[in-house]
C-alpha cells in the first residue's frame, strides 16, 4: 500500500501525459460512449480498422481498463468530462495500434522480443517509458533503479492486482515504443543522401545566375474568346481525381434562439445586490471571505493590485481603490452585471523579490530557528543551505536560491518575502516543510490593496427561457419540418440563418456553438430537404435545423468542382495565349532592352537565382528551372508560369561555396521529419478508418 500510495502522489494528474503515450497516434476527433452502448446490436459497431469491426463492448472494454488505470493513480472514483474525453481518445488509437499499426510494422521486419521487452522495463536497458515515469524517479528528477526494483517487488505482495494493472499497463506502452522507435530509425536510415545525389545537390545550389527579365502577369479580366468545354472539364476532373476526395459531411442552415436575461431578470439581479449590500459596507475584513463566498458571484481574491492594474476590466474599480479617501463605491451596473467594492487591505509591498532558502521537515521547527538566528547574524547563507536543505536543486547559481517571486509566482506561504526588508531572515511554514527564508534583494515598494467586489451577474430565469423557447417551437411548427417552408419563413421575418456547409459528423462545434453534439446527430440521421424540432444545447440555446445538402464519402461529384476547374484550364489557356502573343512580338529580338520595348514594359534584374530558390515566393518554379537550365547571354522565352509569362536572359553565372554538405543534410532530415509526420495519414488511409464513435453521444 505504501508503493501505491507513492504513486498516487507522484503522478496526479500527470497520468494523463503517460495515457496519451500512443504510437503513430492517428488524428481524429476525441469521442466518447454512453455506458448502455454494450446492449447494442453489431449495427451500431464504434467503428472499422482493417475491415475488423469494433464492437461497442469492446471498445468500452479498453475505456474501462484505462480508466482503472486512472483512478489507481489519482485515488479518485470520479473522472471529469476532459479526463474521459482522453481515456477514450487513447482507447481508440490504442486499439488502431492493436489491430493495425503493430502488425504492419511487424511485416516490415520489425520485432520486439520478450527478452528484449524484459530488459526494457525492468531496467536493465529501461525503455523511455520507464525511465519518464514519477514512480521511478528521485527527489532530483532522475531515474532510480532502486525504486523500480522496489515496484516490482511490491507487484508480487499486492493482493489487489491493482499494481499488476499498473505495470501491464506500462510494459505495453513500452512495447509500442520499442516498435516506434525502430520503426522510425527503419525509416531514418533508409533516408540516404549517397555520394552522387549530395555533389549534384551542393554543385546544383552553389551556381548563382544573374539574370534581366521581363514578366507580363496573366491578369484576372475575362477574354471571351478562350472557352473551355464541358468534356475538357471533365477530362480534367479524372486526371486529378485524387485531389477531389470528400469525407462525409453535411450542409445546413438553422436558427439559434438564445435565452439571454430580461428586463425583469436584470432588474432582480439588482435587487439581489442592493439586499446584501449594508451588510457587505458593514462586514469587518477578516469575514469578508467568507461573506463573498456567499453573496457574490466575484469571490475574494488575494492578489494585491498597484495603481492602473485593474484599469483594463474595472476602470471605475481602480479610480475608487486608489482615490483619497475611498469607503465603499455604491452599486453600478455594466452590462447585464451590478458591482459595488471597497478596499479590504492596504501594503506598502514590492512587485519582486529575490529569495534564498533553507528547506527543513515541518518537525524540526527548533533547528530552522537556530538556522534563522545564524543567518540574521551574518552566516554564510549558502554555505547552510549547502548543509542542511532538502532541496538540492543543482539548476541554481547559489545553494538555496528560489529566485524572484512575485504574486503570481510564489511558494504558497511565503506571501511575507514581498514586504520583508532586503537582508532579513524569517521562518516560514509551508506545505513543503519549515524554510529558512532571506530576502536579498526586492524592487521599490509602492503602495497596494487588496479589493473586495460584491457581484451579481443577471441569470435568466425560467420564465425567459420559455419565452425563448416559445419563438423556437413556432418557428419549428410553422416550418412543418419542410425546407421550403423554413426558407419562406426566414426570409419574411429576416431572421438570423446561419449556414454550415461541410459538417463532419464528428463535429462538436457547429459554427460558434460548443457542445452541440445533438445538432451534428441529428443532420446525419435526417433526409435532405426536412427541418428539425427543436434542439435544445447548454439548456439556452434552442436551434431549429434545415438539412440543405448530403456530401457522401468518396469522389467530390464533378458538378460541385466544375466552376474551380474552369477556372484553372481558362487560366492555363489565358497563359498559353499570352505566352504565343509574346512569342511572336519578341520574334528576332537579341537583347533584353528590345524585348521590353516590343512588349511595352521594362526590364527587371536579379542577382543569385540558384536552383535551390525554386521554394522563392517572388518566382514561379518553372522560371526558376528555365533559368538554371538557360545558356547564358541568349534571350531565352516566354516561360509559362503560374501567374503569367516570362522572357530572360542570364548575363553570368557564378560558382560559390556557401550551400554547403551541411546544408544538404539539413534539407535531408526537414524531408525526413516531413515523412514522418505524414505516416499517421498514411496508415489511416492504408487501415480504412471508419470511426462511428460519433453516433453513441
Amino acid at each position: 500500500m505504501a508503493v501505491l500510495e507513492k504513486i498516487r502522489v507522484k503522478l496526479g494528474a500527470f497520468i494523463t501525459v503517460i495515457i496519451a503515450l500512443a504510437l503513430l497516434a492517428f488524428i481524429v476527433d476525441p469521442s466518447t460512449l454512453e455506458s448502455t452502448i454494450r446492449v447494442f446490436s453489431s449495427k451500431y459497431d464504434v467503428g472499422k480498422i482493417d475491415g475488423n469491426s469494433i464492437r461497442a463492448e469492446d471498445f468500452q472494454a479498453k475505456v474501462d481498463e484505462l480508466t482503472k488505470v486512472y483512478n489507481l493513480t489519482t485515488n479518485s472514483q470520479s473522472v471529469s468530462d476532459q479526463v474521459m474525453e482522453q481515456l477514450r481518445e487513447t482507447a481508440w488509437q490504442s486499439l488502431q495500434n492493436e489491430i493495425f499499426v503493430i502488425p504492419e510494422i511487424e511485416r516490415a521486419g520489425i520485432h520486439v522480443g520478450q527478452d528484449e521487452l524484459t530488459a526494457l522495463s525492468t531496467g536493465v536497458l529501461p525503455s523511455p517509458v520507464i525511465m519518464q515515469d514519477p514512480v521511478f524517479c528521485d527527489e532530483k528528477g532522475a531515474f532510480s533503479q532502486e525504486r523500480l526494483n522496489q515496484f516490482l517487488s511490491a507487484v508480487a505482495q499486492d493482493g489487489s492486482g491493482n499494481l499488476s494493472e499498473y505495470w501491464k499497463f506500462l510494459v505495453s506502452n513500452v512495447r509500442q515504443q520499442q516498435f516506434t522507435s525502430k520503426f522510425t530509425a527503419l525509416l531514418s536510415n533508409s533516408n540516404i543522401l549517397n555520394p552522387v545525389e549530395l555533389r549534384r545537390e551542393v554543385a546544383e545550389n552553389n551556381v548563382t545566375s544573374s539574370i534581366d527579365f521581363v514578366m507580363l502577369p496573366v491578369g484576372f479580366e475575362t477574354d471571351s474568346t478562350i472557352t473551355v468545354t464541358d468534356a475538357e472539364i471533365k477530362a480534367y476532373y479524372q486526371k486529378h481525381i485524387n485531389e477531389y476526395q470528400q469525407g462525409a459531411s453535411r450542409d445546413i442552415e438553422f436558427v439559434a434562439y438564445e435565452a439571454v436575461p430580461s428586463e425583469q431578470d436584470i432588474r432582480d439581479a439588482g435587487d439581489a445586490i442592493e439586499k446584501v449590500f449594508d451588510e457587505f459596507c458593514a462586514t469587518d475584513n477578516g469575514g469578508m471571505k467568507l461573506f463573498l463566498s456567499k453573496n457574490s458571484d466575484t469571490p475574494l481574491s488575494a492578489y494585491y493590485y498597484k495603481k492602473g492594474e485593474l484599469s483594463s476590466q474595472h476602470p471605475e474599480i481602480d479610480e475608487f481603490a486608489f482615490s483619497a479617501n475611498p469607503g465603499v463605491l455604491p452599486v453600478f451596473k455594466k452590462e447585464n452585471t451590478y458591482y459595488a467594492a471597497r478596499v479590504n487591505d492596504v501594503k506598502m509591498m514590492s512587485d519582486s523579490a529575490f529569495v534564498m532558502h533553507i528547506l527543513l521537515s515541518a518537525d524540526n521547527a527548533s533547528k530552522a530557528d537556530s538556522l534563522c538566528t545564524e543567518a540574521s547574524r551574518g552566516a554564510d547563507f549558502s554555505r547552510m543551505a549547502s548543509e542542511w536543505s532538502l532541496d538540492t536543486n543543482p539548476n541554481v547559481e547559489h545553494v538555496g536560491d528560489l529566485g524572484w517571486m512575485t504574486q503570481n509566482m510564489m511558494v504558497p506561504g511565503m506571501e511575507a518575502v514581498l514586504t520583508m526588508a532586503p537582508g532579513s531572515v524569517k521562518v516560514m511554514k509551508t506545505q513543503y516543510g519549515s524554510h529558512v527564508v532571506k530576502v536579498t534583494e526586492r524592487t521599490a515598494p509602492m503602495q497596494k490593496v487588496q479589493v473586495a467586489i460584491l457581484s451579481k451577474e443577471a441569470s435568466v430565469s425560467n420564465v425567459t427561457v420559455k419565452e425563448y423557447y416559445s419563438k423556437a417551437n413556432d418557428l419549428a411548427s410553422r416550418a412543418e419540418g419542410k425546407v421550403a417552408n423554413f426558407d419562406k419563413i426566414v426570409a419574411e421575418e429576416n431572421l438570423p440563418v446561419v449556414p454550415v456547409n461541410g459538417l463532419l459528423e464528428t463535429a462538436k462545434r457547429v459554427s460558434k456553438y460548443d457542445n452541440a453534439r445533438e445538432v451534428t446527430r441529428w443532420a446525419f440521421d435526417a433526409k435532405v430537404g426536412t427541418v428539425s424540432n427543436i434542439i435544445t444545447v447548454d439548456n439556452r440555446f434552442f436551434f431549429v435545423v434545415a438539412l440543405k445538402g448530403i456530401n457522401e464519402e468518396g469522389n467530390i461529384p464533378v458538378s460541385k468542382v466544375a466552376p474551380s476547374i474552369k477556372y484553372n484550364l481558362m487560366n492555363e489557356k489565358k497563359v498559353g495565349k499570352l505566352a504565343a502573343d509574346v512569342a511572336a512580338k519578341i520574334a528576332g529580338k537579341t537583347d533584353m532592352e528590345q524585348v521590353a520595348e516590343a512588349l511595352g514594359t521594362t526590364v527587371s534584374h536579379n542577382d543569385g537565382v540558384a536552383f535551390g530558390s525554386i521554394t522563392n515566393p517572388s518566382f514561379d518554379p518553372a522560371f526558376i528551372g528555365a533559368v538554371a537550365a538557360a545558356q547564358e547571354g541568349v534571350v531565352s522565352g516566354p516561360v509559362e508560369g503560374a501567374l503569367g509569362v516570362y522572357v530572360f536572359s542570364v548575363n553570368s553565372r557564378d560558382n560559390g561555396s556557401f550551400y554547403t554538405e551541411d546544408d544538404a543534410h539539413k534539407k535531408a532530415d526537414q524531408l525526413l521529419g516531413y515523412q514522418l509526420s505524414s505516416l499517421s495519414s498514411i496508415f489511416q488511409k492504408m487501415a480504412d478508418i471508419k470511426d462511428n464513435r460519433a453516433r453513441f453521444y
